[in-house]
């Protein structure tokens, strides 16, 4: 792949959004970076899409999938052509020039298996749990350091790692229904991959709602990888606890919501590492 400039498949699962599909998929025309494909993976009952797909200049394959964020991106896996891979939310935005810099990374290195960068919104405001410093990988350290709309991976890797879990991600139906990318990333380092986290690499969201029912899905999503990938006991009681020791001082600052986020975020995670159920859970 050396010497020419590599093809990019972008997986874009999608439901009931159009405006910020639209937006999206200007922002990838935006890119000036020839050969990209969109593989559009539509859970929508209707054709709402169908509009906002007219008239584009990049190449859109659209499929059909059943509701689940998983479950969709998994429908695209067989379809895949290009050289690297991508997974972008469909209301998401590519910065101009990014993915003619991801590219060249990879044309550069053909020893770099995969990319992730970090999120901001459209004022610059990310949140305080990334990590700045660029790193390699690992299965302890990529927590804070990737997400999925920031992943960049060849195809040779997925083809490798295979599909995504389908007991994770939005729709799945499960508490844990968050960190399905994180999963995928566990996967792909412990295959033997070489993935590089670089914090200059950003793409465009909007932060998401901080509300304790989120909170605690997360946590549960952590608790129940750290327990499916087997992770060693004091890694495990560190990311349990940490939560939980968090909250006393978050009350001697006299911020009582954020001690309730930090004794959910551990409520999700001890329920998830446990792999049990609220009864009221529909997350």
């Amino acid at each position: 792949m050396s010497g020419r400039t590599p093809s990019l498949d972008l997986v874009v699962a999608t439901v009931d959004r159009t405006d910020e599909l639209g937006a999206f998929l200007d922002s990838v025309e935006r890119q000036r970076c020839p050969a990209v494909r969109v593989l559009l993976v539509d859970q929508n009952d209707d054709d709402r899409v169908v509009s906002v797909l007219e008239g584009r200049s990049v190449e859109i394959v659209r499929l059909r999938s059943t509701r689940g964020l998983s479950r969709a991106r998994n429908v695209a896996l067989p379809e895949l052509g290009a050289d690297l891979v991508a997974f972008p939310d469909d209301d998401c935005l590519y910065p101009s020039g990014l993915l003619s810099r991801v590219t060249e990374r990879f044309a550069g290195d053909p020893e770099l298996d995969g990319l992730t960068g970090r999120a901001e919104d459209a004022a610059g405001r990310a949140s305080g749990s990334w990590k700045r410093d660029a790193a390699t990988l690992t299965d302890d350290n990529l927590w804070n350091r990737a997400i999925s709309f920031t992943i960049f991976l060849r195809r040779q890797v997925v083809e490798r790692v295979g599909a995504f879990d389908e007991r994770l991600g939005l729709g799945s139906g499960e508490p844990w229904s968050s960190g399905e990318e994180i999963d995928y990333l566990i996967r792909t380092v412990r295959s033997g991959a070489r993935v590089r986290y670089d914090p200059e690499l950003v793409v465009l969201h909007s932060i998401g709602s901080d509300d304790v029912r989120t909170r605690e899905r997360d946590g549960a999503s952590v608790g129940y990888l750290l327990r499916k990938h087997g992770y060693p006991k004091p890694t495990v009681t560190r990311m349990l606890l940490r939560p939980l020791a968090g909250a006393p001082a978050a009350l001697l600052h006299r911020d009582t919501g954020l001690a309730r986020f930090r004794l959910a975020t551990f409520r999700g995670r001890v329920r998830g590492y446990r792999g049990t159920r609220r009864s009221n859970s529909s997350a």
